[in-house]
């Protein structure tokens, strides 16, 4: 995926990583709302997996 369009999506799918993780932190935190907290959290790892198993090279 070395086009530009490709590396456009890796690095918005990485910007949504940071911003899910600090706002479940963020929630977590000041226990608002734990729950929703917990799945920005795991929102952002699965978005994470993702972008490893994209820019992990073949062969």
């Amino acid at each position: 995926m070395n086009s530009g369009i490709g590396n456009l999506a890796l690095s918005l799918g990485m910007l949504a990583v940071f911003a899910l993780g600090a706002g479940g932190i963020w929630l977590i935190a000041k226990k608002r709302d734990v729950k929703r907290g917990v799945l920005m959290l795991v929102a952002g790892a699965v978005i994470l997996g993702n972008v490893l198993i994209w820019t992990v090279p073949v062969g």
